[in-house]
């Protein structure tokens, strides 16, 4: 799909959508408790943090040619507390703007890159591959966040309880 030349429309739909995925990692980690021990609020912390780790890895990848898996860096015992764990969620969105602040116009998009695999994929394919893993990342994040207690979850309101 070759987009008319100047349009910018795919790359702005492609930064709302990471834009989205920020948004919701920022909004997991302030209804998180980072003192509870539980195994389910520990799989939380990891799945907001390898979400973002998904974004961060294409984007240190394109911008800096740091493909490597930022598992060591983004370990929620090293990420301990809301502000470590925003501050990481920032510089995340600073390495994705910087990368998107390059592309002058969606053909652009249609640029092949060799990625860690050693096979070439088109920048395009790259992002809707890490919006769609960094996305199911997220979902199961939410989907964990329904499992803690009311108290462990600032955004109370949009789980749905049962209770008789």
């Amino acid at each position: 799909m070759q987009t008319a030349s100047g349009s910018t429309e795919i790359i702005a739909e492609l930064e709302a959508q990471f834009a989205v995925l920020h948004r919701h990692a920022r909004e997991l980690i302030a209804g998180l408790r980072l003192d509870n021990p539980a195994p389910v609020a520990v799989s939380l912390r990891e799945h907001i943090l390898r979400g973002a780790a998904v974004v961060e890895q294409t984007f240190g990848g394109i911008t800096a040619n740091l493909w490597d898996d930022p598992f060591e860096w983004t370990l929620p015992e090293t990420l301990n507390t809301q502000e470590l764990l925003l501050e990481y969620l920032e510089e995340v969105e600073a390495t994705r703007r910087r990368a998107f602040g390059g592309l002058r116009d969606d053909d652009e998009l249609f640029r092949e890159i060799v990625v860690p695999s050693g096979e070439r994929q088109s920048l395009l394919s790259l992002f809707r591959e890490t919006i769609a893993r960094a996305r199911a990342l997220q979902n199961q994040a939410f989907a964990i966040r329904g499992h803690l207690p009311e108290n462990d979850s600032a955004s109370q309101g949009d789980r749905q309880l049962s209770k008789s």
